[in-house]
């Protein structure tokens, strides 16, 4: 019997001993691999945690204290931006841009039709029009489709930096829009610490969007998002949107929703922003072991970074046509996979019919075959070089 390192550094030891992986012999089950353990991550962060929310109750105000004015600053400058202001959600930094930037009724915005439901989502909200291409063989927004998409009406495109990896050519994109004076949004709720040709995601276009659901590489104790712009007038709209409009103690200018990031989340996140580089670093060290372990397994398609890009893998995810029969061997050997994601965002049934006519060969294709496995940066690497063992073990290899 062998019991795995413990990275507990505070609380309950032996529970925590225990989804750590306490195994049996080599020929008997071992414990269940999470796809996320947010305890882990709190014991690692423990005494600093302990701090900062000692800090934040006793010293500041709840709502729009001085730690989300010290986080914004402290996010704008990781970005290599001049402002970053904290909404509740990634949802609503998505929806409160496209606003901001004027999108509204009619107007075209562009993305890709393999991603969240949620981009697609924001861009109906605010009654436009959302325009897909299919994803290049990459999963990403192709750069060239999304240029040839330029009509007459877009108003916007959403960049999206899926599972981690940045678009591709971001900085072509964003040059070809403003030829055509088509805004760029990028989405990077799922590419925190990732980089294109050395400039972090989030600085390339007007704006950009991140999410803090705790599941992210950085993630708050509850849902919370940011916008990141360079323009300081979109930024001073946006703090007005996520405020009821409000622009003074007792004025109100416009008619908006209540948007904001709770200042204990924010205090939580600048600690953890700290952090960030590291646990990129980690991830993309656990990535390079799948690599290793599952080049040329099987039908596995393998996530590919591009030579020029720094890929910050939020989500380490395959393909396989035998995508469900994997996921059943795994599960049933205490291995928790994911799928992002299984329906396809434009036959999803809140967008279906908007797209009956409409069909995205590879989007569709991605839905069918994606499977994530289990990667953050406090897996230890017994846990992934099981994972891979198992794969292995499914295909036969």
């Amino acid at each position: 019997m062998r019991t795995a390192t413990a990275v507990c550094k505070v609380g309950a030891l032996t529970a925590c001993e225990e989804r750590s992986g306490v195994y049996k012999d080599d020929v008997g089950e071992r414990a269940p691999i999470p796809s996320k353990d947010y305890a882990r991550q709190a014991r690692a962060l423990w005494p600093e945690l302990i701090d900062v929310l000692e800090h934040v109750l006793l010293d500041d105000d709840p709502i729009l204290g001085q730690a989300v004015e010290d986080f914004e600053q402290a996010l704008a400058s990781y970005h290599g931006v001049t402002h970053a202001v904290g909404v509740a959600s990634g949802m609503a930094a998505l929806e409160l841009t496209l606003r901001a930037l004027g999108i509204g009724a009619g107007d075209e915005v562009i993305t890709c039709a393999h991603t969240f439901t949620g981009v697609v989502s924001a861009i109906v909200l605010l009654e436009a029009t959302p325009v897909l291409v299919d994803a290049g063989a990459d999963g990403l927004l192709p750069v060239d489709a999304a240029v040839a998409a330029m009509g007459p009406r877009p108003r916007a495109v959403l960049a999206v930096h899926l599972y981690g990896h940045p678009v591709v050519d971001i900085d072509r994109l964003v040059a070809a829009a403003a030829d055509r004076a088509v805004a760029v949004v990028e989405d990077a709720a799922q590419a925190h610490g990732a980089r294109w040709r050395a400039h972090p995601v989030g600085s390339f276009g007007a704006a950009a969007t991140l999410s803090f659901h705790p599941s992210k590489n950085l993630g708050a104790f509850g849902d919370g998002g940011a916008v990141l712009t360079r323009d300081g007038a979109l930024a001073e709209r946006l703090r007005v949107a996520r405020n009821l409009g409000k622009s003074g103690k007792y004025e109100f200018s416009s008619v908006a929703r209540n948007e904001k990031l709770d200042t204990i989340q924010a205090a939580l996140l600048q600690l953890k922003l700290r952090h960030l580089d590291a646990w990129v670093a980690r991830r993309r060290a656990l990535a390079a072991a799948y690599h290793d372990g599952l080049a040329g397994v099987g039908d596995l398609v393998l996530p590919v970074a591009h030579a020029e890009a720094q890929h910050a893998y939020h989500l380490y995810v395959v393909r396989s046509a035998h995508r469900e029969a994997l996921r059943r061997h795994l599960e049933e050997h205490g291995v928790r996979a994911g799928m992002h994601y299984p329906i396809a965002a434009h036959r999803q049934p809140a967008h279906a019919t908007r797209f009956a006519h409409q069909s995205f060969p590879r989007a569709e294709q991605y839905a069918r075959q994606v499977l994530t496995l289990p990667l953050s940066h406090e897996h230890r690497d017994d846990e992934i070089a099981r994972v891979i063992e198992l794969v292995r073990r499914f295909f036969g290899a």
